[in-house]
């Protein structure tokens, strides 16, 4: 119960816009709605367990706390920064004893992903058994953050990022809050809704902020860029935003979408992603995804690495972009990373088979005797030189590992292919067969 004190204290706009009702939540009706599958458990009165997972400001407290107003449980928030299993176990007494008074009791937990294994595990009994409905809430990939075994006790509901026609209702509704609208030109109203990122407690605050400016003039985009403060980008070097973004370029790179690349490019040293990173990247994606399509893809990548490193930020970041163009516009193949994959499956196969003994040094009279090196052409004093001798395994047949395209250099390095197998097959007729 809250006091007179804390009734007439300032709140946030935030929190006086926050919704009474499920109905009012908006940008989230996949999950709420009436065929949604949190909106059926409501409206059967049977709640399960679930983990929501979304970025800042989708409205997964908000949700959490209705869900037990509507369903008749009893609210229990912690936050896993700052409580621990001591907390845990004097909330679970309180919904135990509640339990036996036929009070159910919901047990919201912020930022779940903060807890560490063991503290998870203190979870599992309390939720098999049905002591407390558990909402945890978190910003980061359940499947590498929450242990399995709660994994498979809870439902993971994935919320939305606010889009930009859902901010224009939240604006519209804190605006019909303070009775007039804001200072703000048809293109600042835009820029107010993409500085906010799709965080709607964000541009609440942003529109508190700009609530306390002079009525005229208009703002733009400019005046509004001044005056208010930019959200960062949601982006985390550890988490799964960072592999996202990495996946999105990397993938953009192989789908020859110069564009694309470029964006996401952009987005990550937006983000503060160390460009190192990047260029690690893009040299792994210059071998993986083009190869022999463009030898100098390499060389490229290697130089712009380079020029990186002595030029810095911000200014290296242009050979990065210009390496992204590059890879991008380059053909692509991967023949020789699936060559490469095969040939290690096929070792594995043949464990520790020894070369055939034609090829074998013998620097003692001993292997000499033994047969070492015996029956070896040497290839440069052949005619064409090229001996067309086996180099497997004996009693392993030839295998086929490399198979170049007709895209970019590969079409050269093909027809060199072509002509030593034509060469091998006059030489060896009888071993000439790949598999």
């Amino acid at each position: 119960m809250s006091t007179l004190f804390q009734s007439q204290a300032p709140h946030p706009l935030a929190d006086r816009l926050r919704p009474r009702v499920l109905s009012e939540v908006i940008g989230q009706d996949h999950l709420l709605g009436p065929e949604g599958p949190i909106g059926r458990m409501v409206a059967s009165g049977q709640l399960a367990s679930m983990i929501l997972w979304g970025p800042p400001g989708c409205g997964k407290t908000t949700i959490a706390r209705l869900l037990a107003d509507g369903t008749d449980l009893v609210f229990e928030p912690l936050s896993a920064v700052f409580s621990g299993v001591a907390d845990l176990r004097k909330v679970f007494d309180g919904a135990r004893k509640r339990r036996e008074m036929g009070q159910g009791t919901l047990l919201f937990v912020d930022e779940i992903h903060r807890f560490n294994r063991a503290q998870q595990d203190a979870f599992l009994p309390v939720v098999e058994d049905g002591t407390v409905i558990l909402v945890g809430a978190t910003t980061e990939n359940p499947s590498f953050e929450l242990i399995g075994a709660l994994l498979s006790r809870a439902q993971v509901f994935v919320l939305r990022r606010l889009d930009d026609t859902t901010l224009e209702t939240l604006l519209a509704r804190a605006e019909e809050h303070l009775g007039h609208t804001l200072p703000l030109s048809s293109d600042g109203r835009a820029a107010l809704r993409a500085m906010a990122d799709g965080d709607g407690r964000f541009l609440l605050n942003l529109v508190e902020e700009i609530d306390r400016l002079p009525r005229e003039p208009l703002l733009g985009p400019q005046q509004l860029a001044e005056l208010v403060q930019r959200r960062a980008p949601l982006y985390d070097k550890q988490q799964e935003g960072h592999y996202n973004l990495i996946s999105a370029l990397h993938k953009s790179l192989r789908g020859s979408d110069t564009d694309a690349a470029l964006y996401w490019l952009a987005r990550m040293l937006a983000g503060g992603e160390d460009p190192t990173y990047i260029l690690r990247r893009l040299t792994r994606a210059a071998v993986e995804d083009i190869g022999l399509a463009e030898p100098q893809a390499v060389a490229q990548a290697l130089a712009a690495w380079d020029a990186y490193d002595r030029l810095g930020s911000p200014e290296g970041e242009l050979a990065i972009a210009q390496l992204v163009i590059y890879l991008a516009t380059a053909p692509k193949s991967n023949a020789a990373y699936v060559a490469f994959g095969e040939a290690q499956t096929m070792a594995r196969e043949t464990g520790s088979l020894m070369p055939p003994m034609h090829i074998l040094n013998a620097p003692t009279r001993l292997m000499r005797d033994l047969g070492y090196g015996r029956g070896y052409v040497y290839d440069h004093a052949t005619e064409e030189g090229f001996s067309g001798q086996n180099y497997f395994p004996d009693g392993v047949a030839r295998r086929n590992f490399y198979r170049p395209g007709e895209r970019g250099f590969e079409r050269e390095i093909k027809k060199r292919l072509d002509y030593w197998d034509k060469l091998r097959q006059r030489a060896a007729p009888g071993d000439s067969g790949t598999k």
